[in-house]
């Protein structure tokens, strides 16, 4: 049961939001726009889900970014500090693990082609042995499919980890990102060491949807900024920012965007655009017709 009003629950996010986005005058111009809102009782009948879904369609209205939004949960959690990093890691953990580390299905598929099924970016820490067993079972095949038409996110380290195997060393710039709170940057690189062999001078496909986002656009925009791999399917949502959740009430949950990623190659990300494939196709058809074109160039 909500007990706090919509008045307090959207002031609460508001600052949270003002606090910590990314980009401090967009963030003031959703607080001006929000408030105004809430001035004129548009809010005021709303409570639950629908408080939320309206929230977070006004929020993106004024500023598109989908990582910026106002969740409501219907198991009740208890309202931690909101900047509890040690809390919100060992959450994500404990998903990764009932989650395989995002690793849904591995498959040789006929003319010797890899196949991965990937649903979340892993903790490049605990996630690396999965990875790594993963990355092992398509070691010998002549191709690879990735397949992130299903992925949500996950870990920058572990998408960085991802795209690791697909270079032969740790001299490769993945990306940046910048934090807003310490004004920093954090520079990510391909690794020096990983537990399976590289997958190196055999193409790579990565197939991706609407659904792809966060951290599984990280790895598709990123290799293929690089040039090492072809992605096949659908224009992707278009998150790139890294995000900091912050409980409001034990249903509520606000999201907010504390960080923003810049290619190496590009100087930007794919914000607001997503990922554009080099071979566009729906979705449903991006496996079958990844298949056909790496079946093809090995004749």
């Amino acid at each position: 049961m909500e007990i706090a009003d919509s008045t307090e629950i959207i002031n609460s996010a508001l600052d949270r939001i003002v606090a910590g986005y990314v980009f401090p005058s967009r963030a003031a111009e959703v607080d001006r726009a929000l408030r105004a809102r809430l001035a004129a009782g548009e809010y005021h009948a709303l409570s639950g889900a629908a408080l939320c879904e309206a929230v977070t369609a006004h929020l993106q209205e004024v500023c598109p970014d989908r990582h910026l939004r106002l969740l409501w949960q219907d198991e009740p959690r208890p309202p931690t500090a909101p900047a509890d990093d040690g809390a919100g890691r060992a959450a994500f953990l404990a998903l990764m693990r009932a989650e395989n580390h995002g690793i849904r299905r591995s498959e040789q598929l006929d003319g010797n082609i890899g196949y991965l099924d990937v649903r979340w970016m892993a903790d490049a820490g605990e996630g690396a042995r999965a990875i790594g067993s993963a990355m092992e079972l398509v070691a010998r095949t002549r191709a690879l499919l990735l397949d992130l038409r299903k992925c949500r996110g996950g870990s920058p380290a572990g998408s960085a980890m991802w795209c690791s195997y697909f270079f032969p060393d740790d001299e490769v710039h993945l990306n940046d990102v910048y934090e807003r709170s310490t004004d920093s940057t954090r520079q990510y690189w391909t690794l020096p060491y990983l537990p399976a062999p590289r997958y190196l001078d055999r193409p790579v496909y990565v197939l991706t949807s609407v659904t792809t986002f966060s951290g599984g656009e990280d790895v598709a925009y990123t290799l293929q900024a690089h040039g090492r791999a072809e992605v096949v399917g659908e224009t992707t949502r278009g998150g790139a920012h890294p995000t900091t959740h912050h409980p409001v009430t034990e249903h509520i949950t606000v999201t907010v965007p504390t960080a923003r990623s810049v290619n190496a190659v590009t100087g930007t990300d794919w914000e607001g655009v997503g990922v554009q494939p080099d071979r566009a196709v729906p979705a449903e058809k991006a496996l079958e017709t990844a298949h056909e074109r790496a079946r093809g160039r090995w004749g």
